[in-house]
């Protein structure tokens, strides 16, 4: 039976002491005690980059959910990632979606709303329906790295995640781009075939562009635009 959800101020706590405590930890030290400690009121995010991050949590705690938020607008490529993680991996996969169709949202707001108004679009197509879903966890674990951009250089392994009320575990903190390959190389791990065709950061088609060499791996995301973090993480 699923024990009651604990309060945010218990949550807090937690999260407090853990951070702390693992502020100098490894990826397994975290996850096994996110395993203890939250049991079956886990969830992990994942865009489906690539099938790296369920893969990790997977070991540690195999009954995991594992949230794809569906906006709409996905490459083909992703969904595709999507679908093929769920067959390999026999996850738990839960499409978040939100409350408007887009053709609903185009009806309200007007068409091509992530263009006249990206962060509106984030905000209704992400932000609000992930936090929604995590309404009933008690920690979500994400794929942030440091090295992806300078607005995620200080991520904590283990934090408070104010905005949507729970823990936030971000496991693969220290995990450079050469690290991700190298685990999905040798696990044989899904890798959305976008990455190798100068897209490694992974957004809705619409708001997505390849990165050249040497750029910042989410320069891709937004660009043209003083945006760079559709709101999720920040």
């Amino acid at each position: 039976m699923l024990a009651p959800k604990r309060s945010a101020d218990q949550l807090r706590a937690i999260a407090d002491e853990a951070e702390t405590r693992f502020a100098e930890a490894d990826t397994d030290e975290v996850l096994a005690w996110a395993a203890e400690e939250f049991g079956y009121r886990t969830a992990v995010a994942c865009s489906m980059a690539d099938a790296v991050l369920p893969h990790v949590v997977a070991r540690h705690i195999p009954w995991v959910d594992t949230l794809f938020l569906d906006t709409g607008y996905h490459f083909a490529e992703t969904i595709g990632t999507r679908d093929a993680v769920e067959a390999q991996l026999e996850l738990s996969i839960v499409d978040v979606t939100a409350h408007q169709t887009v053709a609903e949202q185009d009806a309200e707001y007007g068409p091509r709303l992530h263009e006249r108004d990206p962060a509106l679009c984030c905000q209704l197509r992400k932000v609000e329906p992930l936090q929604r879903t995590l309404g009933e966890y008690e920690v979500w674990i994400t794929g942030v790295r440091r090295e992806e951009a300078p607005t995620r250089a200080n991520t904590p392994f283990v934090t408070w995640d104010d905005k949507n009320g729970l823990v936030k575990v971000n496991p693969l903190a220290a995990w450079s781009w050469d690290d991700l390959l190298g685990y999905a190389a040798e696990h044989d791990v899904i890798v959305n075939p976008l990455v190798n065709d100068g897209y490694p950061s992974i957004g809705c088609a619409p708001c997505t562009r390849r990165v050249a060499p040497g750029e910042d791996p989410r320069s891709g995301r937004w660009a043209g635009l003083d945006k760079t973090e559709c709101g999720l993480h920040t």
